[in-house]
């Protein structure tokens, strides 16, 4: 019976580590940190994952209550939660795409409470749900899942831990929020800017003309037609930043 206590105890000390790391993982990555995913739900899927990915490794015997394993505990928490929130850059990118869409439009008043991001205008509940579908057709819950099994090969369990260097990329990744909501949202932005100054011309020409009744409707229905034109344009730079993000990844857990 001491043998066996002894063992579940070791078993249980050797399952503990990559779980920690797919757990918080699961808790921040895009898709797997929706509310719709209960807790429950990410329990079984934590405890399936680090299952399949036990027989993998060897995994060392550390006492999760010595210094040495609390300083561990950390270290695995913060890598599964950077590499949740490299992707979690993308959808912030894409958040602030559907606001400046919706802002030069018109529509930012129009807003929907996400219980993911908060409350948001419905463009960016749209691209939202735009770079949901694309996520999954580019097989990135798959990607992802197999990312974190391969950095317990580049990043073992007891032997790194996190340096300047991942805090770093981390923030010049950051950077992405800007650029690619700028990137994504160009397109619409550029050709309503050009509608725009045609309304002030035409303003200028017929000064009687009331800009406000008139100019408001024309920008709302010139903007939905363009935002319908630009969607292939929208949806490729979308599945650009799913790409670069994925890449941030690997690099982060050293497979770049």
């Amino acid at each position: 019976m001491d043998f066996a206590a002894s063992d579940l105890l070791e078993r249980f000390y050797t399952l503990l580590w990559p779980m920690l790391r797919i757990s918080a993982l699961l808790i921040a990555a895009p898709i797997f940190s929706l509310r719709a995913l209960n807790l429950r739900i990410r329990i079984v899927l934590a405890l399936s994952i680090t299952w399949l990915v036990y027989p993998m490794h060897e995994w060392p015997q550390i006492d999760p209550l010595s210094p040495e394993g609390l300083l561990e505990i950390m270290n695995q928490l913060m890598i599964g939660l950077l590499m949740g929130l490299m992707l979690q850059v993308v959808t912030a990118a894409i958040v602030v795409a559907g606001q400046s869409i919706a802002n030069a439009i018109g529509l930012s008043m129009a807003t929907m409470i996400d219980p993911n991001v908060g409350n948001v205008p419905v463009i960016s509940q749209f691209l939202l749900v735009m770079s949901t579908l694309i996520f999954v057709g580019l097989g990135g819950h798959a990607l992802l899942l197999n990312l974190v099994i391969e950095s317990f090969t580049s990043l073992p369990i007891g032997s790194n831990l996190l340096g300047e260097l991942a805090w770093k990329q981390l923030v010049a990744w950051s950077s992405m929020l800007f650029l690619g909501a700028l990137l994504t949202a160009l397109p619409v932005m550029v050709a309503l800017l050009f509608i725009n100054i045609g309304l002030g011309v035409a303003t200028r020409a017929a000064p009687s003309l009331n800009i406000f009744s008139v100019g408001f409707p024309a920008m709302i229905f010139a903007g939905f037609a363009i935002l319908i034109l630009a969607l292939p344009s929208i949806g490729a730079r979308i599945q650009w930043l799913w790409m670069q993000g994925f890449f941030q990844v690997r690099m982060l857990v050293g497979l770049s």
